[in-house]
């Protein structure tokens, strides 16, 4: 959520800035505005009156022990009271107004996020090579076919051999984490409407969220939503930060693809593993912060020998509640193109505001801290992007040697001559 103060200090400087998302944002902060005057006039016009209804009450009280006729004064205090009731009741409302509209409107854009199209910072490896896709190469050990018998499209079996790459791959996720002060967590995945909200996945991506009536519970897209209400509500010492959590969990979307888009294989499904990184910190380390949690991505693919590059995402298509993002975008040659398959976020105090996380400076009052996020593998995309970047001529898959201690194979084999190709 935006900071009203600062809304009310610099509300031009506000609008241009959300005008640059083109989502027509800042037609609903000229609302913001108006209600936000309404509602303090209101308050003003009501303080003024219950200053006079507490005069009019001591001239009352006075009166009587004087033996004065008070009856005019009683009138006036009755009418008071009427007129007072009706200005909180405005106040209330234009409030109710106020809060409810604050609650759609986007995050402040970083001045440095990419307009108006994502700017690629840089490429790293050889995005040239050509091959087999994922699901050519998997065989049987993706298996889509039984998996849609079971739950239906997007989703599959991950069998034998890829099982154990994915348990590795996120062994030495962890592992390379924790060395870098991320506490590792296993969060819930049911997660309560607040805290997707506090995030800001509500109201904004409802389309793609799984939702279980009968327990008022949703499935969590991500375990960015669970680190970040970990410390929901608190006040958090200055000298703790920064705080840094690795969250392993499952996670759930109902994305499906547009206009039958990525609907081959386990590039987009509905279910999938993922490995988060989330960070509070201070509000003059988010900029660091962002960077740090960058070059941790970056050193994830890099030691994966994986080509990729860096993009800075354009801010009109930002999420709501990040200020900057950029993307790592693996080369797969199976598509012979880069995809996404990490992001990285700073959404500022937007998400710790709407979840009323605050830490405290020495002899300071509260304020808000600041929250982070980057992807550090989610494990289909990969899945995706190692095997078709390790595959031979044979069909045959060579694997990262960093993922062999921690019980990858050394290498997949061919599932391209045994014929046990998979289906779309």
């Amino acid at each position: 959520m935006l900071d009203l103060r600062l809304i009310r200090r610099q509300p031009e400087a506000v609008r241009a800035a959300l005008a640059r998302r083109g989502e027509g944002a800042e037609q609903r902060l000229d609302e913001v505005v108006a209600l936000d005057t309404r509602w303090r006039e209101a308050q003003q016009a009501a303080e003024g009156l219950r200053a006079e209804q507490k005069a009019a009450s001591e001239q009352v009280a006075r009166g009587k022990r004087e033996g004065q006729d008070v009856a005019a004064t009683l009138e006036r205090l009755k009418s008071l009271s009427g007129e007072v009731k009706a200005l909180g009741e405005q106040a209330r409302a234009a409030e109710a107004q106020l809060q409810e509209l604050l609650r759609t409107l986007p995050n402040v854009p970083d001045p440095t996020a990419a307009e108006p199209d994502d700017e690629v910072l840089r490429v790293v490896g050889d995005a040239s090579r050509t091959g087999r896709d994922h699901l050519e190469l998997a065989g049987e050990r993706i298996d889509m076919e039984r998996g849609a018998r079971l739950s239906g499209a997007r989703f599959a079996y991950l069998r034998g051999d890829l099982v154990m790459l994915e348990l590795a791959l996120v062994q030495w996720i962890m592992a390379k984490l924790r060395g870098k002060g991320f506490e590792p967590v296993i969060p819930p995945v049911l997660v309560r409407e607040q805290a997707l909200y506090g995030t800001g996945f509500l109201p904004d991506t409802e389309q793609q969220i799984y939702h279980l009536p009968a327990d008022d519970l949703y499935l969590a897209g991500t375990s960015e939503v669970a680190l970040a209400s970990l410390h929901a509500g608190e006040i958090i010492d200055a000298a703790d930060l920064p705080l840094r959590y690795a969250g392993f969990s499952p996670c759930f979307r109902r994305e499906a693809g547009a206009g039958g888009k990525d609907t081959r294989g386990i590039f987009r499904v509905h279910q999938f593993d993922k490995v988060e990184m989330f960070s509070f910190v201070a509000p003059d380390a988010g900029a660091e912060e962002h960077d740090r949690l960058l070059a941790i991505e970056e050193e994830i693919f890099g030691e994966l020998g994986v080509p990729y590059r860096v993009v800075n995402i354009a801010v009109n298509d930002l999420g709501s509640s990040a200020a900057k993002k950029y993307d790592i975008e693996a080369w797969l040659p199976g598509q012979g193109r880069f995809r996404e398959v990490t992001s990285t976020s700073n959404t500022t105090d937007f998400q710790a505001r709407r979840l009323e996380i605050r830490m405290r400076r020495q002899d300071a009052k509260p304020e808000t801290l600041h929250t982070l996020n980057g992807t550090a593998v989610a494990v289909s995309r990969t899945l995706i992007a190692l095997l078709e970047n390790g595959q031979r001529d044979d069909g045959s898959i060579a694997l990262p040697a960093v993922l062999g201690p921690y019980g990858a194979p050394a290498e997949l084999s061919s599932a391209v001559e045994s014929g046990r190709a998979a289906g779309p």
